[in-house]
C-alpha cells in the first residue's frame, strides 16, 4: 500500500458520507445494518458537546482531549488545535443552531451527523468520525464540514 492509498480511502469515505447525510431524504440503515446501542450514541454526542463547547469558549486544552490519539499528536499544543479549527472549521463556531441527526456505522466506520444553522440560514452537516478507545471512552478521529440541502427555517 502506497503512502497515499489511506489519504485516498479517506477522501473517498468522505465523499460517500458526504453525498449520504447532506440528502435530504436521508433515513436510517436498513434493518441488519449494524449499530450502536442508545447509550453509546449518546456518549458520542456528549463527547462532540463538550468539545464544542470547549471550543466556543477558546479552551484548547479541554477541546484537544475529545480528539483521539493520533489527533493529539498531530496538533501538539492547544493553540495549534485551535488555530486549525478556526481556520477550517468555523462553521462549527458560528453556528446558531446544532441538533444530532441519526448516527450510522460506514464500511466499520462510526459517523455522527450534526446539522449546523448559520446566522444566514445556511444549513451544514458536520460528519464526525467517532473511535472507540481501548479504555471504553470515544474520541473524535476527523470532521468534514459539507452543504446540505435542508433548508432553515
Amino acid at each position: 500500500m502506497s503512502p497515499s492509498t489511506p489519504r485516498l480511502c479517506r477522501a473517498l469515505l468522505c465523499s460517500f458520507l458526504i453525498a449520504l447525510f447532506t440528502n435530504s431524504a436521508f433515513a436510517a440503515a436498513p434493518p441488519g445494518e449494524p449499530t450502536h446501542p442508545a447509550h453509546q450514541w449518546k456518549a458520542i454526542q456528549l463527547v462532540i458537546s463538550d468539545q464544542l463547547q470547549a471550543l466556543k469558549a477558546g479552551d484548547g486544552a479541554k477541546a484537544l482531549t475529545h480528539a483521539a490519539p493520533g489527533i493529539q499528536e498531530r496538533f501538539a499544543t492547544p493553540e495549534t488545535f485551535l488555530h486549525m479549527v478556526r481556520n477550517g472549521y468555523g462553521a462549527l463556531l458560528d453556528a446558531r443552531y446544532t441538533t444530532f441527526l441519526e448516527g450510522a456505522i460506514i464500511g466499520g466506520n462510526t459517523v455522527q451527523p450534526l446539522r449546523l444553522v448559520l446566522p444566514d440560514d445556511t444549513v451544514m452537516v458536520a460528519l464526525y468520525q467517532m473511535e472507540k478507545q481501548q479504555d471504553g471512552a470515544w474520541r473524535i478521529t476527523g470532521c468534514v464540514i459539507a452543504p446540505s440541502t435542508v433548508l432553515a427555517t
